[in-house]
């Protein structure tokens, strides 16, 4: 049977098995998707024994990057992201690398009826997280795409590094100004029950959409932050999970998926 796993550590956690056979009950594909746990200082080894039989693997986290230079091929997307969430092995036995999470971020944002062409956007983080979705979100033409961070120069960098591809500029957490159409929280900040330090005004009562990458079972401190002054929706990242996942699964299997049935089954969990 095709073999498939997602990498972590930890990973017992992760809801991609689950998401993966209803994927695969859902179009009849024969498949087994497995949660693998590799050592936090052997994950090359890992990855290399898995795909002398495996076919395909998610990665999250921490092994994006260390994913990405395992890789003998990338996509475009991959290579500029620095970060690698999807292996494949080639027909000759090379390992090829997409990154799949702002394909998905955005599949969940136009789901959920977000307008993101014209749009001002600010992305929390400049991290692995951010730098990950930053080509996909200027792909949809948005006004304004402004990086923002703790360590501003951090931000700097990454909006230097995508500058060609669109109107992206980095911003100081203490200096935001005015209200955005949408903010996108990129940090781990809620992993820790936290929120990033953002003055209200960034958000405009009945106008402003939020979504938190992270989620959980009930809100998340980023949203409910977000709730209390006046956005006009929240939205967590369960959905960007799906949709990442849906990317993966048509491109090693050939076939589409429905991915509105998939979350509806992950959020009655």
């Amino acid at each position: 049977m095709d073999k498939y796993v997602v990498f972590g550590n930890p990973i017992g956690h992760s809801k991609s098995p689950a998401i993966h056979r209803w994927f695969a009950e859902q179009t009849g594909q024969r498949m087994e998707y497995s949660p693998l746990l590799a050592p936090l200082d052997g994950f090359a080894d890992a990855a290399r024994a898995f795909f002398v039989e495996g076919l395909g693997a998610n990665v999250t986290v921490p092994f994006k990057e260390q994913a990405w230079q395992l890789c003998d091929v990338l996509t475009p997307r991959a290579e500029r992201a620095g970060a690698v969430n999807m292996l494949s092995r080639l027909d000759d036995g090379r390992l090829r690398g997409d990154n799949t999470d702002g394909e998905g971020l955005v599949s969940d944002l136009l789901n959920n009826g977000v307008d993101l062409k014209g749009a001002r956007i600010l992305l929390l983080g400049a991290g692995g997280a951010a730098r990950g979705v930053i080509e996909p979100l200027l792909e949809q033409r948005p006004a304004q795409l402004a990086v923002a961070n703790r360590t501003p120069e951090k931000a700097q960098v990454l909006a230097q590094a995508f500058a060609e591809l669109g109107p992206v500029d980095a911003l100081s957490l203490e200096h935001l100004e005015g209200p955005m159409d949408l903010i996108i929280n990129a940090t781990a900040a809620s992993l820790a029950g936290e929120v990033p330090p953002l003055p209200a005004s960034v958000i405009a009562a009945g106008r402003t959409v939020c979504y938190d990458m992270m989620y959980s079972a009930g809100q998340t401190p980023f949203n409910a932050w977000a709730q209390a002054q006046g956005a006009s929706r929240t939205i967590d990242g369960l959905g960007m999970l799906v949709e990442q996942a849906a990317v993966a699964f048509r491109y090693w299997r050939g076939v589409e998926v429905a991915t509105a049935p998939v979350l509806a089954a992950l959020r009655g969990l």
